[in-house]
């Protein structure tokens, strides 16, 4: 990222070894990414810039989830959660041993783990960043039931034919040109990882409501599986600023957004 000197970090948590990027100084944030994704996928992708974190004064930790990139899983069911992965973010702040309070940021699948962890630890947590939120409560149903039948799919036929017909879908306007970049979990933990997420939803709405930590959702439009009733309703339920994307010009400033919003004045 610019002139900052990136470090690379492992700990072991639960049975998995989970590798993590530190660069840049100034308070801590730590970045959950999306499923079946990782941080090097998610920069072939080039899908947000968080070379303004950095330059903002931050501190800024991504990591690739259990299972993901470069960190390892078993094919465990129940460790694909979000509670159990809010479990992992957890003990990476207390791996990282930040000293007080930390800004967390996560994107979908780390969108929920970055809510779970808040509402179960919330004296972790400074501020809270929640990029596409995914389907959740009365639309969470019909996502849970999809990767159910994916996962027995890919236990009888394996893997190759639900990535290719996972590429052939129909992406939103706003990140139609966005380079495909093919699952990062292996075809062993694939399964779990689906029905892990199945098994997933966001905190319920009234654990929210109690949540009462500065938040910012930042949200792009037509897209089923991070629907902007989630975000809507996320963002009325924390009292968070609310952003919603229509191009991909407008996704590009998401890392300055961020920037600015960590940099603001503490409440």
């Amino acid at each position: 990222m610019g002139e900052h000197t990136v470090k690379e970090g492992t700990f072991r948590h639960r049975g998995a070894e989970l590798f993590y990027e530190d660069v840049g100084r100034g308070p801590l944030a730590v970045y959950a990414h999306g499923g079946f994704t990782g941080r090097a996928a998610e920069d072939r992708m080039g899908l947000f810039d968080w070379a303004p974190v950095v330059d903002a004064g931050r501190r800024l930790v991504r990591y690739d989830v259990r299972g993901h990139g470069r960190s390892t899983g078993d094919p465990v069911d129940g460790d694909y959660t979000y509670p159990s992965l809010a479990d992992d973010l957890l003990a990476l702040l207390d791996h990282l041993d930040a000293g007080g309070p930390v800004d967390a940021m996560g994107a979908s699948m780390g969108c929920g783990t970055v809510l779970h962890a808040a509402v179960r630890a919330p004296e972790h947590f400074s501020r809270l960043v929640l990029l596409l939120p995914p389907t959740a409560w009365t639309t969470r149903e019909a996502y849970a039931r999809h990767n159910r039948e994916s996962a027995d799919t890919i236990e009888r036929e394996g893997a190759d034919a639900w990535r290719a017909a996972r590429t052939r879908r129909p992406r939103p306007a706003v990140v139609a040109d966005v380079p495909d970049v093919p699952p990062t979990p292996d075809g062993r933990v694939l399964p779990s990882v689906l029905r892990g997420l199945a098994r997933s939803d966001l905190p319920p709405p009234e654990a929210l409501t109690r949540l009462r930590l500065p938040s910012l959702v930042l949200a792009w439009a037509d897209d089923p599986g991070h629907p902007l009733s989630t975000a809507e309703t996320a963002a009325r339920l924390l009292h968070a600023d609310l952003h919603v994307s229509r191009s991909r010009a407008d996704v590009r400033t998401w890392g300055e957004r961020i920037a600015e919003y960590l940099s603001g004045s503490r409440p």
